[in-house]
């Protein structure tokens, strides 16, 4: 694999951004790409590996080696067929994923010396929509079930079912209530990571698949469960991990005080109104936005994000781009070590190390933001009218609950605070309707790969494995449309739904449904950091 030798012989160069000051005053993705000859020679680095570790740290298991391979001799087509045999929407993964697999890479045994596996497949994603080399596939006429799945929720895991699930022949409905297709990655994610043309493309391609999508419809509440699974033959849930972490200190209900993805969701939506459209940024969706009934922005304001992950950063790049006053991101754990600690977790496992993120480097650029952590909030202060005037904080002991440290306490002006903490589990109206069984924390228990409590309704991605990665989120999707395929073959046949189909080809991956590999941590971030020294 790779040039012989090459890792002796080639540097490392990461992914190239732009430049700080500039990027913070737009939305234009920052990611840059090296030219052809240059991800060649990154791809000669990637060594014959007795054992290629990254396989590992890659929940979809892409095959690295070989598309490393194949871009090292110039053979981007046959790249993204590799690529595309593991995975559906690698332009998603390029863009968003951390990269555990770079962490596994051998010879990241060396600190900071790993092949520039995510550039590569960036690159190959985008050079295959540059050439036409993506399109739809549908399934051959012959090859039609007419049995009807309802996929509900149509982030990266509902996306990825569907697909796979339209491709084996079976009807497809992908349901989503906001207006429209991509969950969290269209709404959640801002275009200066991903533009969504980036995701329409992708939408338009399972569109001519013959996968029906209805955007604006709210199930549970607009269709009931009842009419759910009468009307389809199998239901697969992909409805994520949206309830978020709330902060019960006095004064929380403040005027000032907002969810990251309330925050992250009218930003989104206000590119789209202002920017797609007009061909800066790509098709603006055709469904109409909701009502905003209540404004939340930073212009102008001291703004502090509580928590230290992409979701927080995302919050502090859109703070900076609507030209706050100032940005304090506050994070409860310690500072991690500016190397791997390999006491802790050694290669190839996910190296807990401190990254500067791409927004904070921006803050810091502009000379308005500042990162601190084990920091605890201990109370949100009133301006006397009922709205946010600044927060009382205090060091945090090491060790859980996290204890303020008596006589540490300070104040931090803020007139918006956005809780970027995390998610505890799946929205519950819809699961008690159908009655799926669920985990002590509230996720969807599988009680066979992928498979509820109730015949016929699968669950796949957040909603079932609690919050996670976009790699994850892809292949639980992946994954899951397998056992549903399994699962209609079997209705087909006449056999009792338990029994062990001969799989579709046009579904089949590479690794085993039943078990899959194991991957990396399930928390790992930041997705993309400020670019490597």
């Amino acid at each position: 694999m790779g040039k012989l030798g090459g890792f002796l012989q080639i540097e490392r160069h990461g992914v190239p951004q732009r430049d700080p000051l500039e990027r913070a005053h737009d939305f234009h993705e920052f990611l840059l790409q090296r030219p052809v000859a240059e991800l060649r020679e990154q791809g000669a680095r990637c060594m014959d590996c007795g054992v290629p570790f990254c396989h590992n740290g890659c929940p979809l298991g892409n095959l690295i080696p070989d598309w490393n391979d194949l871009v090292y001799r110039d053979r981007f087509a046959d790249a993204i067929a590799q690529l595309h045999a593991t995975n559906n929407f690698p332009e998603f993964t390029g863009r968003l994923c951390p990269a555990p697999c770079e962490a596994a890479c051998v010879l990241e045994i060396r600190e900071g010396d790993a092949v520039t596996i995510k550039q590569i497949e960036n690159a190959i994603i985008n050079r295959a929509w540059e050439e036409g080399w993506v399109k739809p596939q549908p399934p051959r006429p012959d090859r039609e079930t007419a049995q009807a799945v309802a996929v509900v929720g149509s982030g990266p895991a509902g996306m990825a079912a569907a697909q796979q699930l339209r491709r084996a022949g079976h009807r497809v409905t992908l349901f989503e209530r906001d207006e429209a297709i991509g969950g969290l990655v269209r709404f959640g994610v801002p275009d200066f990571k991903i533009e969504k043309r980036v995701v329409q493309r992708r939408v338009e391609q399972m569109l001519a698949e013959g996968v029906e999508m209805r955007c604006g419809v709210d199930v549970g509440r607009d269709i009931g469960a009842d009419e759910l699974l009468s009307g389809f033959d199998a239901v697969v849930l992909a409805t994520g991990s949206r309830v978020p972490r709330d902060l019960a200190v006095p004064g929380r209900e403040l005027d000032g005080v907002h969810f990251a993805m309330d925050y992250l969701y009218q930003r989104n939506r206000w590119v789209a109104r202002t920017l797609e459209g007009t061909g800066e940024l790509g098709p603006a969706p055709a469904g109409a936005q909701p009502r905003i009934e209540r404004e939340i922005t930073a212009a102008g304001k001291d703004v502090v994000v509580i928590g230290g992950g992409d979701t927080g950063a995302d919050c502090v790049g859109n703070a900076l781009r609507e030209q706050a006053r100032s940005v304090v991101q506050l994070e409860l754990l310690s500072e991690p070590p500016p190397q791997r600690p390999d006491e802790l977790t050694p290669w190839p496992l996910w190296p807990l190390k401190y990254r500067l993120s791409y927004a904070m480097e921006e803050a810091r650029k502009l000379g308005v933001g500042e990162q601190d952590y084990s920091v605890t909030t201990t109370a949100f202060a009133d301006d006397g009218s009922g709205a946010l005037a600044g927060l009382r904080v205090a060091q945090a002991l090491p060790e859980p609950p996290f204890a303020p440290v008596p006589g540490s306490e300070r104040e931090l002006p803020a007139q918006l605070v956005l809780l970027a903490m995390g998610f505890l589990g799946p929205e519950q109206e819809l699961l008690d309707q159908l009655g799926v069984a669920r985990d002590q924390r509230g996720n969807i228990k599988a009680h066979a790969p992928y498979t509820t409590s109730v015949d016929g309704v699968f669950a796949a991605g957040d909603a079932r494995r609690g919050q996670s990665l976009i790699v994850w989120a892809i292949n639980e999707g992946r994954q899951c449309a397998r056992m549903v395929d399994r699962y209609l073959a079997a209705q087909r046949g006449g056999e009792r739904p338990g029994a062990l189909a001969a799989e579709d080809e046009a579904i089949a991956g590479h690794a085993d449904a039943d078990a899959g590999p194991e991957g990396p941590p399930q928390h790992v971030g930041p997705g993309i950091g400020a670019p490597e020294a």
